[in-house]
């Protein structure tokens, strides 16, 4: 397929500029692949569609301060977008200038976090090695801002807004922009019903939304990225598909770390590892059964995730739709339910 087949036009005004309040006063546009049918809600009125019979995967990461100024020895001042943590001291990052960051530069960010650029890469991308004295989590919050998507024009005033209320462990370079949308009153509001809600983890990096470039979608590489889960969580989703309960992912990153774990008898163990998967159609998906997702960009490895999970016409119709009703998208915008 083609990537220009994954393309919708989008007003530059339907972007979302910044997270509604409250977080679950988002529009909810309910779509069902049996019936084909549209309905419009608002995010809240999600309880009216999970019953006891559903299991609510979430991704419980959490984003780290990863857009960082440093400052060479010759006075360059480069932007790096930290992506992935390779060990205790190294990191893959985007650079911007990349022409400033080179194999041996040093940057400086304030008096006790600096690095070295150890090695080169494609698209802006290096490897940099950090010294520090102290806790690198504190320093990194010290000097590091929210990396919040480029279409974002405006000052995020809140930075809680651009993480989930379940974020646990630090890694994310960017939200699971699908779970935004809970708070932890309708959360509740959904155990009291029944729905069991279980946590895996993805750590969102370049994978997820490095933009498509090649022609044909089947030449593109996914960055890989680090994903878990339990032993608690396997043994919850084995329960679940033995009762035949149906399983509702929230945000292409949890579907991701499902059909990336999933054993070939469709059940589950506790495991860890990095995945490159990339779901486009046709796909014949293997334990997500229906999805909480966002609006998201045209062309993009998201969009096409979304178009496998019921069908690219199909989502293409639903957009269009979301436009005509002026739903706002992409990373603060409304949401969908495929059910």
């Amino acid at each position: 397929m083609k990537t220009s087949d994954f393309y919708y036009d989008l007003p530059e005004s339907l972007i979302a500029q910044t997270p509604i309040e409250p977080r679950d006063a988002s529009l909810l546009l309910v779509y069902d692949r049996a019936t084909k049918t549209i309905e419009h809600k608002h995010f809240y009125d999600i309880v009216d569609y999970l019953s006891d019979n559903d299991v609510l995967v979430v991704n419980n990461t959490k984003v780290i301060p990863a857009r960082t100024y440093g400052t060479s020895e010759t006075g360059a001042r480069v932007e790096f977008l930290l992506h992935k943590r390779l060990n205790l001291t190294d990191w893959k990052a985007l650079c911007k200038p990349a022409k400033k960051a080179s194999a041996g530069a040093r940057f400086a960010f304030g008096d006790k976090l600096s690095c070295t650029v150890t090695e080169g890469g494609e698209m802006g991308e290096r490897t940099i090695r950090f010294s520090y004295d102290g806790v690198f989590e504190d320093l990194l919050s010290e000097v590091g801002q929210t990396p919040l998507p480029p279409y974002i024009h405006e000052k995020l005033n809140d930075g809680s807004r651009y993480q989930t209320v379940y974020a646990k462990y630090d890694g994310s370079c960017a939200a699971p922009t699908a779970g935004l949308h809970f708070t932890p009153a309708l959360l509740e509001k959904l155990k009291a019903k029944g729905v069991e809600i279980v946590e895996v983890l993805l750590h969102v990096g370049l994978g997820t939304f490095r933009p498509v470039k090649e022609e044909n979608i089947e030449a593109h590489k996914m960055h890989s990225e680090y994903w878990r889960i339990t032993k608690e969580s396997a043994e919850r989703l084995n329960n679940a598909k033995k009762a035949k309960k149906r399983i509702v992912c929230v945000g292409t990153t949890s579907v991701r770390v499902l059909e990336s774990a999933v054993k070939k008898n469709g059940m589950f163990e506790e495991s860890s590892g990095e995945t490159s998967i990339f779901i486009y159609p046709p796909y014949k998906f293997k334990a997500a059964q229906a999805l909480v997702t966002n609006f998201h960009l045209p062309e993009s490895t998201l969009i096409m995730l979304v178009s496998a999970f019921c069908g690219r016409e199909e989502t293409l119709e639903i957009y269009k739709e979301a436009v005509e009703r002026k739903y706002r998208f992409f990373s603060f915008g409304d949401a969908m339910l495929i059910k």
